[in-house]
């Protein structure tokens, strides 16, 4: 599924450091380490995961909801 072609991005920033994570759930792969204040591109936000895209590379992957700033 590409999502990234029917939905817009919700610009965001972390509030804290995160893993960037293949699956959302701890036990995914981590693909990128995030620094908070890095920008996070929110494709969606269901069940405690934010699904997106960060990172220099702009990888695509999730972080803990809760990770995020409060727009």
């Amino acid at each position: 599924m590409i999502a990234s072609h029917y939905a817009e991005p919700l610009a965001r920033a972390l509030a804290t450091a995160a893993e960037l994570r293949s699956g959302p759930d701890e036990g995914s792969e981590v693909l990128a380490k995030l620094d908070a204040g890095a920008a996070f591109d929110l494709l969606d936000d269901s069940l405690g995961w934010a699904w997106g895209y960060a990172g220099e590379d702009r990888l695509v992957g999730y972080v803990r909801s809760e990770q995020l700033a409060a727009s």
